[in-house]
């Protein structure tokens, strides 16, 4: 059995306790695994003077695949993500969401099985950004003027959104090669190009492109405006297969998925470049749960899911998805999320580390 080193990010607020109940599970499946610890975000900003210290990142590199617990990002002020900073230091340019049906869990649907591909690297989460009075803002907004472009108040903070004929093409590209990999049907690319016609009518152009290139793989290729989109997954889920969209759109429609299935306690996620991978829940840290052993560990536990897929692991990850299955479909030792989703009661919940017990026990 080959063994792997991992880099593990136990995150703040309530990651230590996911992370916790994810490294039990997996080390429960048999495979060999390294936990090799880093820590990142808020609780080592005085030792480091950065919340992502350049160790961190060098980990990483070395084991090519890493996985974490939530992180704080400060609203408005503060530190930029640190989700962000590791996704643009590694080029992890992939944002993989799958969001599936485990039924039992109080979801509004019981059927559904679609794949977020969202662009991880450029559009407005570029972040380049022009404070409001700056001295970029003011030329930014003379340059436009003076382009003809449009009138931009001058008491204006501004964000640009770069859409690049490169990122564009491999995240297409990743699209249809996961697609294929995976035995999906369709990719179906989401835009705004009616409107954005010079950025996201680039992507448009760029997908169509790409599939023609794909034309006799067996994947039907279809582009959807982001505004319908929305609208059709809640009245069509079962329309969806492989949605791949810029960066800012694929964001806002991973968290509309999870909706679907219940919500981002169940939602895993993964980060994938040309060198590195790094698995995450998609959810927030929720501090004022932190040490009160509450938390759903479900998100974090099906991202070690697809860590495992990702290391060739097949077996030990559909054994954790069966247990997972198995564990919320009774609904006896659920988290309170669960629970309360099902019966309207937090009566009966267990907490975080007997729910992972409980998925131990149906390895």
């Amino acid at each position: 059995m080959a063994k792997h080193t991992v880099t593990l990010i136990p995150g703040d607020g309530i990651g230590p306790e996911l992370t916790t109940a994810m490294t039990r599970v997996v080390e429960a499946t048999g495979v060999d695994i390294e936990w090799e610890i880093a820590e990142a975000g808020a609780g080592v900003m005085d030792k480091y003077g950065t919340p992502l210290p350049e160790h961190v990142l060098d980990s990483i590199r070395k084991n090519k695949v890493a996985i974490k617990g939530p992180i704080t990002t400060p609203i408005g002020t503060g530190f930029r993500s640190v989700n962000v900073s590791i996704r643009k230091e590694l080029d992890l340019y992939a944002c993989l969401r799958p969001a599936f049906s485990i039924k039992g869990n109080g979801a509004r649907y019981d059927d559904i099985d679609l794949v977020i591909v969202r662009e991880n690297t450029e559009d407005l989460y570029a972040g380049i950004e022009f404070e409001q009075g700056s001295e970029g803002a003011r030329k930014l907004i003379e340059f436009a003027a003076a382009e003809g472009a449009g009138r931009i108040l001058p008491d204006s903070g501004i964000s640009l959104k770069p859409i690049s004929i490169t990122r564009s093409r491999r995240i297409v590209k990743y699209a249809f090669d996961y697609g294929i990999a995976n035995g999906r049907k369709k990719v179906t690319a989401v835009h705004k190009a009616n409107i954005l016609k010079h950025s996201d009518g680039l992507f448009l152009r760029v997908a169509r492109e790409v599939a023609e290139e794909y034309r006799d793989s067996g994947i039907e290729f279809e582009d959807y405006i982001v505004d319908a989109t929305c609208m059709q997954l809640v009245l069509h889920p079962e329309w969806w297969d492989v949605l791949v969209l810029p960066n800012l759109y694929g964001d806002i429609l991973s968290d509309l998925a999870a909706g679907l299935i219940g919500g981002l306690g169940i939602a895993p996620g993964a980060n994938i470049g040309a060198d590195c991978a790094v698995f995450e829940p998609t959810h927030g840290s929720a501090p004022k749960y932190a040490g009160k052993d509450m938390a759903n560990p479900t998100a974090e536990i099906l991202s070690s899911m697809l860590m495992l897929k990702h290391l060739g692991e097949t077996a030990a990850a559909d054994g954790i998805l069966g247990a997972v299955r198995a564990v919320i479909g009774e609904g006896e030792k659920v988290t309170y999320d669960i629970k309360r989703s099902v019966t309207g009661s937090t009566d009966g919940c267990v907490g975080t580390q007997e729910y992972a017990d409980a998925i131990i026990a149906r390895l």
